[in-house]
């Protein structure tokens, strides 16, 4: 029987991707693997549906289900909320430019079970060197320890834990918003959880490899705000 629901939100991005998926799929503990394609391009799909059958894990196109153009993050999560609830199970979710270990959603699974009213829990991202990288380059020193953060929790690899779901409907998530990390890691210390950040379960992020213009933000600011404009204006 699955232990955890793992979701994979996909735009685009094949090479990335594909990486994610299959070493997700090589997790040494029983999952329910859903992957949300959001109107990625043809390459994409059909690399979607080739894993598929090469991995067994079920595939959701969200074009069969709206007509809202992409980021439709709201919707993922909606519906893995939904699914986590009617299964009576944690949520993990997984990007699509993060590599996990055979071990890690075992583990990070493990630490839930021991800690105090858990919310959210994070592993913590490393460059292909190892050091701590975006979105928790804010944390400079090495451990192996399970930190009680007031940092929002990103979702680049994270648990969502059962009460937490059950208390707070991501049907109540802002119209306006396109990303829900901060939101939702606000919600649940609101609800009286705590987040945790994993430094001892590490996972190798690959930041914004769908649109690499968003590399922009940590080297031009400036540019990086022309292109975001111009990247809304075209999804409308």
């Amino acid at each position: 029987m699955p232990e955890v629901i793992v979701i994979t939100p996909v735009k685009d991005s094949p090479a990335t991707t594909q990486k994610t998926i299959e070493a997700i799929c090589q997790s040494d503990i029983e999952m329910d693997f859903i992957v949300f394609d959001d109107f990625s391009l043809n390459e994409t799909k059909n690399l979607l549906k080739q894993l598929q059958k090469q991995q067994g894990f079920n595939l959701i196109h969200l074009d069969d289900l709206t007509k809202t153009p992409s980021p439709n993050y709201k919707m993922v999560l909606q519906l893995a909320q939904q699914k986590a609830i009617e299964k009576q199970k944690p949520l993990i979710i997984i990007e699509s430019d993060v590599l996990v270990a055979s071990d890690t959603i075992r583990k990070i699974l493990e630490i839930s079970k021991s800690l105090k009213q858990p919310g959210l829990i994070g592993a913590i991202t490393t460059d292909e060197n190892g050091n701590y990288n975006f979105p928790y380059n804010f944390e400079k020193t090495k451990s192996s320890d399970t930190i009680n953060t007031l940092h929002s929790l990103s979702f680049c690899c994270t648990l969502l834990s059962l009460p937490f779901l059950k208390t707070y409907n991501f049907a109540d998530l802002p119209q306006n918003k396109d990303w829900f990390d901060v939101t939702i890691s606000r919600q649940s210390k609101k609800s009286g959880f705590q987040n945790y950040l994993a430094k001892g379960v590490e996972v190798l992020h690959l930041p914004h490899s769908s649109r690499p213009w968003k590399n922009l933000k940590y080297r031009n600011p400036l540019l990086y705000y022309v292109k975001k404009i111009f990247y809304k204006r075209d999804r409308i």
